[in-house]
């Protein structure tokens, strides 16, 4: 077993032999939209995420559902199964079967399977001294989110925040593995603060992020500004508060976007600073327009820091 329970990893690694290690993980959430097909879709692309985010390439899923059919019927599941099915064809992933049970509250997810080289693994916890911060997506889906449930967001903010829910990491993996990155993560519901101090603890180091620089999803901070935060961020903060310092000159609408849980999130990514700048116009080649450095790693720190600047 390369990676387990232990480290916050995204998924667990076992080696098969010298060139083949088997990558697990398993995933499943609550409607964070209306539409069934896209819940679908950012369910899929959610659950494989954390197969990109070890370096690895999922090779087979399994569905997970929790639903109410008497409730909201068998047509309305077939159009989630139909947008999670979209994702795993994009992906060139085989549903293989799956598992369903009677719920009052609807939940759907998979079980993922990939396959990577033992010395490709990437990890949270490989952050050098000296590596830039990279990511490869907006934030603000929970923000987003909350907007749309109070029937405030526009339909540019709706359909960005779908793209970007829906989209899947698998180029920006790609191109990982082929720079030979190392430190890697995916930024879920922990948010970006809360994901960067698991990278922070589990390699010992000390990270500071500059938040202009981090990419956001279109209107979220305007939103964030009405208070228009989800429950989520609140509690990330509450407990990486002890790790994750922010320079009191910023507004307290950025700090509630750096906790901002996100759902199918990017990757976080630590690259060496010589590489850092070609690595994201390689990434922007690859269509992933708004992958940026967003920070770097001061230097070693046994309790793991995250510090947050303007």
């Amino acid at each position: 077993m390369l990676t387990g329970i232990g480290g916050s990893e995204d998924a667990g690694v076992y080696k098969l032999n010298s060139d083949i290690a088997l990558v697990q993980t398993i995933d499943f959430f609550t409607p964070i939209v209306d539409d069934p097909r896209i819940f679908g879709r950012a369910a899929a692309a959610n659950s494989l995420s954390d197969i990109y985010a070890m370096g690895a390439r999922p090779i087979t899923a399994m569905n997970i559902v929790c639903f109410p059919t008497k409730k909201l019927g068998l047509d309305q599941l077939r159009l989630v199964l139909d947008g999670g099915l979209d994702i795993l064809k994009e992906a060139g992933v085989s549903l293989i079967g799956g598992h369903s049970v009677e719920d009052d509250e609807p939940k759907y997810g998979m079980s993922v399977l990939g396959i990577a080289h033992p010395d490709e693994i990437m990890t949270n916890s490989a952050l050098k001294t000296g590596d830039s911060i990279v990511l490869t997506k907006g934030i603000g889906v929970g923000v987003i989110a909350t907007a749309i449930k109070a029937g405030l967001a526009s339909g540019e903010s709706i359909l960005d925040f779908e793209d970007s829910i829906c989209a899947l990491n698998n180029a920006a993996a790609q191109i990982a593995v082929k720079w030979k990155i190392r430190a890697c993560t995916d930024v879920t519901g922990f948010g970006l603060a809360g994901h960067l101090t698991e990278m922070a603890l589990a390699g010992k180091r000390r990270i500071r992020v500059y938040a202009n620089a981090v990419p956001l999803l279109k209107d979220a901070y305007d939103f964030a500004s009405m208070g228009l935060i989800p429950a989520g961020a609140y509690a990330n903060r509450a407990y990486y508060n002890d790790w994750v310092k922010i320079d009191p000159k910023l507004p307290e609408t950025t700090g509630d976007l750096m906790f901002d849980p996100q759902t199918s999130g990017g990757l976080l990514m630590g690259v060496s600073a010589e590489s850092a700048t070609a690595f994201v116009e390689d990434l922007n080649g690859a269509g992933i327009s708004v992958a940026a450095i967003i920070g770097e790693v001061i230097d070693s720190d046994p309790q793991g820091l995250v510090e947050i600047f303007e």
